[in-house]
């Protein structure tokens, strides 16, 4: 949720800055407005679990872990690992699990595609 005033000075995420409000905010910028971030995260300068999700490509598993994590992200580096497969992960709750988000193979697309023109 944003809030924009009424002679565009101003766009203010209200509700999901690290879900999408703040990006949104910037968007809105480049049509005059100026963004106010006041998420934690943005306000310092340092990384979110949902921007990093979003960089790798990734969707966060356990969302509410995001709390913890991006607290712990004011203070300190986090390090991000990469488990391969397969494998059974266990987890504190202090912990965001990234997956990554399935790519579509090129016959997938295709397909959806051919169905999207009405053509099989």
């Amino acid at each position: 949720m944003i809030v924009v005033d009424s002679n565009l000075n101003f766009a203010i995420p209200l509700l999901g800055g690290h879900h999408g409000a703040n990006e949104l905010a910037r968007r809105i910028s480049e049509l005059g407005a100026v963004p106010v971030l006041t998420t934690a995260t943005e306000v310092h300068g340092k990384p979110s679990v949902e921007g990093i999700a979003d960089r790798l490509g990734c969707e966060i598993f356990n969302k509410e872990s995001t709390v913890a994590v991006n607290c712990a992200l004011l203070d300190q580096d986090i390090e991000v690992l990469e488990v391969k497969g397969p494998k059974i992960v266990i987890v504190d709750e202090d912990v965001s699990v990234l997956v990554k988000k399935r790519q579509e193979s090129g016959r997938e697309t295709a397909e959806i595609k051919n169905n999207d023109t009405g053509n099989s």
